[in-house]
């Protein structure tokens, strides 16, 4: 199993995760944030056609989550991928945009601890604590490998530590410094949305999640979603190597602008 990112931040997040078995291949974009040619630009990069994809899994409605979902769904015939809640919330966006009645046609709804199986992939959902109507997590399988995401999460909870525990690669939220949101220009009540229980992750929350979580088959940790004015990829990298330590688990930051290219699990 491999995975890729194709941006990651406020203004956009989608994440490919790919499996092979012999001459069969599954692809998976996990969040479709970006419009649909900023999408099929950015999958031809990772030399993906859109068209190749087997699912479009939705973490929540959030604008830089969902994007050009429902366009892209609609244009190649993917199949959706969200909880009932996204679903709702999803349906009445559309309604207000006027895309009809059949702006969820191909989706397959989802639960928390109900696991999914997409071609030679199999997901594991996971609620989170975000300001969203029923915000899911994912752990991607092979069978062999696992891959831990967690993005969009307010706190750290008993629940999320224990489902991601034994992963073999972890994309976790580093939205902000502490210190650099709280002196920044944004207004009172948008920093306490952010810092917040159903926000985001600072990097020492996200320095806690790793700490806990069971990191003996853990190779590497990609720091996601980061600010652009609330945070470095200098400061969320010193919060996972002052856990990580001289362990021999990879650190890399996916960007904005590029997300990563291809990691193996």
């Amino acid at each position: 199993m491999r995975f890729a990112s194709l941006g990651s931040g406020s203004e956009g997040n989608a994440l490919l995760v790919e499996a092979s078995e012999g001459a069969s291949t599954t692809r998976i974009l996990l969040d479709c944030g970006f419009s649909m040619r900023e999408i099929e630009r950015r999958l031809l990069a990772r030399s993906v056609d859109v068209a190749s994809l087997d699912a479009i899994v939705i973490t929540h409605e959030h604008a830089d989550h969902i994007g050009s979902a429902l366009s892209l769904s609609r244009k190649h015939r993917i199949p959706l991928i969200m909880s009932w809640g996204t679903g709702q919330a999803v349906k009445a966006h559309a309604a207000r945009k006027g895309d009809g009645d059949d702006a969820l046609a191909l989706v397959r709804w989802c639960r928390s601890d109900e696991r999914v199986a997409v071609g030679g992939i199999e997901l594991a959902p996971y609620t989170v604590p975000h300001d969203a109507r029923e915000p899911l997590q994912f752990v991607f399988s092979d069978g062999a490998r696992r891959l831990g995401v967690l993005t969009d999460a307010g706190c750290a909870t008993a629940h999320l530590i224990a489902t991601l525990g034994g992963c073999d690669a972890l994309v976790l939220e580093c939205n902000h410094d502490r210190e650099m949101l709280a002196n920044s220009k944004y207004p009172a009540s948008l920093k306490a949305r952010i810092g917040g229980t159903y926000g985001h992750l600072a990097n020492d929350t996200a320095a806690e999640i790793l700490a806990a979580i069971d990191r003996a088959k853990l190779q590497r940790v990609i720091c996601a979603h980061l600010s652009e004015q609330n945070n470095t990829p200098e400061l969320a990298m010193a919060a996972m190597s002052a856990v990580i330590g001289a362990a021999a688990t990879e650190i890399l930051v996916a960007t904005q602008a590029g997300g990563f290219d291809w990691l193996a699990c």
